[in-house]
This record gives C-alpha cells, structure tokens and sequence, in this order.
C-alpha cells in the first residue's frame, strides 16, 4: 500500500476549489455540486460571486499519484459559513492546506487562515488569478492578510492543471519546513 497524504483545499465561497481539485486530479474528481437555490437568498453572501449558479454542499475529493509509493489525496472542503462545521472532521490526519484567496475578496480568506494556524496545520496561499488577472502582488496579499514570511503565497490560475501544481508543491514545503522546525526544537 502507497503511504497516502492528505491535504485540504479551503477558502471563502467561490475562490475556485472544486476547479483547483477538478484540474489536478489523475482520476474524476468527486464533487458535491448543487445549484444555488432561493434558499440561500440571505443566507449566503454572493458578493463578487453573483453569477455562481451551483456550490460544494460537502466536499471534493481528487487524487494525485506522486509515485508507486505516495499518493496525495485532495479533499476540497465547502466554502460557505453554514458548512464549516464539516472543516474539523475533514482536516483531521491533513499534512497541509491550500487556502485559496481572491483579491476582490480577501477578507473571505481569514476563517481559513486562522482555522489552520490554529491547528498548527501548515498552509500556503494560491491567490486564484481570475482569467489571468494579477490584481496585487505577493508582498500586498501577504500584507493584506497580515501572514507570516514563511507562509507561502502563489499567484495561480487554478484551471491550470501546472499552476494548481505549483500551489500544491508550495504546501508540501511548508509542511517540510514545520516538521523540519518542530524536531530542530523537540529533537529525534
């Protein structure tokens, strides 16, 4: 059996994770789509977003294999505040996140943010570059969202399988860097 890894896709309500997870997964990936009904008027906040016409009501789930002996499994987790209680049940066992960011909305950024450096699970930030709009650069978004130096953050266009990629590769070395950390500080 491949050791399996599992790393998370979060962020606010259509920033693009079912597309990030959608564009790297080697097999077709699970999702939890429904259309976006009368139901969610008031409730959801569709500012930015209006023309979104469906959302994740659970999760997604890709998977990439790394080689014969490592798989890497993406679980996308649902953006909208009514489903964060999903979010501790789905990051358990995770070796990192993605916390994807849009720069016309970077406040819906921050419960991702803090859920994860409260659970000490390390992330990298991929600012989704919707149709290949760079609106800010990586010192303002790391500024804007008042992150530490060591967290990564990514100009990525997530329809782009090579782009996704590069997000997730971000992540991993995060991830190697606080394990790196904690046993410089703890020891073998």
């Amino acid at each position: 059996m491949p050791t399996a890894l599992k790393i998370l896709i979060a962020g606010g309500f259509g920033v693009g994770k079912t597309t990030m997870v959608g564009s790297v997964s080697e097999v077709s990936p699970l999702e939890t789509e429904e259309r976006i009904t009368t139901a969610s008027v008031g409730v959801d906040d569709l500012a930015g977003v209006e023309r979104k016409i469906s959302t994740t009501v659970a999760m997604d789930f890709g998977r990439i294999t790394i080689s014969p002996e490592l798989v890497l499994y993406l679980f996308g987790t649902p953006g909208q505040d009514r489903f964060w209680f999903m979010w501790d049940d789905l990051s358990t066992g995770a070796l990192g996140a993605v916390v994807l960011a849009d720069t016309r909305r970077l406040d819906a950024s921050f419960a991702s943010i803090d859920f994860f450096e409260a659970r000490e699970i390390p992330f990298a930030v991929g600012v989704n570059c919707f149709n290949g709009r760079r609106e800010a650069t990586v010192e303002q978004v790391r500024q804007a969202l008042d992150l530490d130096v060591s967290t990564p953050v990514v100009l990525c266009d997530v329809r782009d399988r090579g782009s996704s990629k590069t997000v997730l590769l971000a992540v991993l070395e995060a991830a190697r860097a606080q394990a790196a950390a904690r046993l410089a500080t703890t020891g073998p």
